[in-house]
């Protein structure tokens, strides 16, 4: 069991977001056995690139400000 903390629970949220977009592309009746190499490569790409996304985000908001 991993042990995530509230930033990267925040991203997992976002990036189900941007995977649920692309699953509407291909159709949540797919099963996915039935799905392509492409397909799924896809959704491989989009969840990994949406999370670090996410967490590029989450640290920019939290970064203190430099007061000069």
């Amino acid at each position: 069991m991993v042990d995530l903390t509230e930033e990267e629970r925040a991203a997992i949220t976002a990036t189900m977001k941007r995977v649920a977009l692309l699953m509407e592309e291909i159709g949540w009746q797919t099963a996915l056995a039935d799905l392509t190499e492409a397909q799924v490569r896809a959704l491989i790409e989009e969840a990994v690139e949406g999370f670090r996304e996410a967490m590029a985000d989450i640290a920019k908001s939290n970064a203190p400000e430099i007061p000069f």
